[in-house]
């Protein structure tokens, strides 16, 4: 087999050691010479382990993507003008029978070599700031969420059923309500003349939700998780100011894929600090979607394909591609009515199987946004149906199929045969009658 990286080093990296092995020209040719040692993962001894590698000549360097042990390693490779290729670690297993940390080194070392690994994607600087801060920010809102679910669950054993009338709990209304309770308060009559807005005409519903059993244990537990819940809104707050200044190098980017339906400044950021908005890595499409896990999985053999996962992905692309999603159904938009046909396709109770096409469907869109650096232009919600009505005879079968299930019995009738002009209304008849 070719050699691709004559002088190259395979690294098993751990917490507390990491084993390098160096494969270098032999004295004769043809052969192949190999070294290994092992360092501590403090930074002077990683420092050390570079300076070494780059004294031997060593031009490229491979190790598993660990944990987060990983990373101080490959600043202090790329600190020393070694190419690092950064893989998955189930890219790269070894012969079984042969699990050794030496073992290893010295088989990424040989796969390395001959150029039969692939790397990772490492963003920039720039990239991994705002990558780090959107990530960030993910948790502190599914934090914040987890603390509203907590403050619910204290009320419903307090009997308090204010989440069963209001739409949102921690509303205005809602939470006046609470912080009454906490103060004291035990009058449903008082805490439902507290509601705001429309919220007042269900007064009535309001004060046989308030009449519990509400105790001073449940509203020392409530201020708790009110004070947790308003301590990450504020940290969010915050964030997101650090986000935007992470993203200001990006803004022109991100204002183009605000353009796209379902995709506010949030998931624009995402999508760049995910990607690092440079497509040059992906050739198509298609290989995004399948790098963010939004594409169907493959699964054949001897001509016949059989059901198949997505492969994991990037699961932070993936959630907030597929969260757009969910938002787009509910517009009037190309996207939107995608995802209505596809619902109706699908069946009741499979709009997620909806929602994870239509996330294909937009970071495909995205990818068409920042390859040509061009707006969205949007379709319209009608795209589809004058799709379909290029194809009339399907069009006539599709609805006459879907009245035949509704059990009416259907009698096509062509233009001039006393069929009415496009946009009258034409008198409906019960199932079973001829129409």
């Amino acid at each position: 087999m070719d050699i691709v990286h004559p002088r190259v080093a395979g690294i098993d990296v751990h917490k507390k050691i990491i084993w390098v092995a160096v494969r270098l020209p032999g004295d004769s040719l043809g052969e192949r010479k190999v070294i290994t040692r092992s360092f501590r993962t403090f930074w002077r001894q990683l420092q050390t382990m570079a300076a070494w590698l780059a004294e031997l000549g060593v031009t490229d360097a491979a190790m598993e993507s660990t944990g987060v042990f990983w990373w101080p390693v490959y600043h202090a490779l790329a600190g020393a003008g070694i190419e690092v290729c950064v893989c998955n670690a189930a890219h790269m297993r070894n012969v079984p029978g042969r699990k050794r940390d030496i073992a290893d080194c010295k088989w990424i070392a040989e796969l390395h070599e001959h150029g039969l690994l692939r790397p990772s994607f490492i963003p920039a600087a720039e990239v991994a700031a705002l990558r780090a801060r959107t990530r960030y920010r993910k948790k502190l809102i599914e934090q914040r969420t987890s603390e509203g679910q907590r403050l619910s669950k204290v009320l419903e054993d307090g009997g308090i059923k204010i989440g069963s009338v209001a739409s949102k709990l921690l509303g205005k209304s809602g939470r006046a309500m609470i912080e009454a309770m906490i103060a004291g308060e035990r009058n449903p009559g008082v805490l439902a003349d507290l509601a705001k807005g429309v919220l007042r005409r269900k007064t009535d519903e309001l004060q046989m939700a308030c009449d519990g059993r509400f105790t001073e244990s449940h509203a020392q537990m409530c201020a708790l998780h009110l004070d947790a819940y308003d301590h990450l809104t504020a940290k969010i707050a915050g964030l997101d100011v650090l986000v935007a200044g992470a993203a200001a190098p990006f803004a022109a980017l991100i204002a183009r894929l605000v353009t796209i339906p379902g995709i506010g400044p949030r998931t624009a950021q995402v999508i760049v600090a995910e990607t690092g908005g440079d497509m040059t890595r992906f050739a198509t499409s298609a290989r995004l979607a399948a790098w963010a896990g939004l594409a169907p999985g493959d699964n054949e053999s001897a001509g016949k394909r059989k059901k198949a996962a997505a492969r994991k992905g990037n699961q932070h692309l993936k959630t907030a591609m597929t969260e757009a999603a969910w938002t787009v159904g509910r517009t009037a938009t190309r996207p939107g009515a995608r995802f209505r046909r596809l619902a109706r396709r699908f069946g009741r109770g499979n709009e997620k199987k909806a929602a994870f096409a239509v996330a294909h469907t937009l970071i495909c869109i995205a990818w068409a946004v920042m390859t040509r650096n061009e707006d969205y232009a949007e379709a319209g919600e009608q795209y589809y149906e004058q799709r379909d009505h290029r194809n009339r005879e399907h069009l006539i079968r599709h609805h006459q199929q879907a009245l035949a299930r509704l059990g009416y019995q259907v009698t096509l009738t062509g233009p001039g045969d006393g069929h009415p002009p496009p946009g009258t209304r034409t008198p409906t008849t019960a199932p079973g009658q001829a129409a």
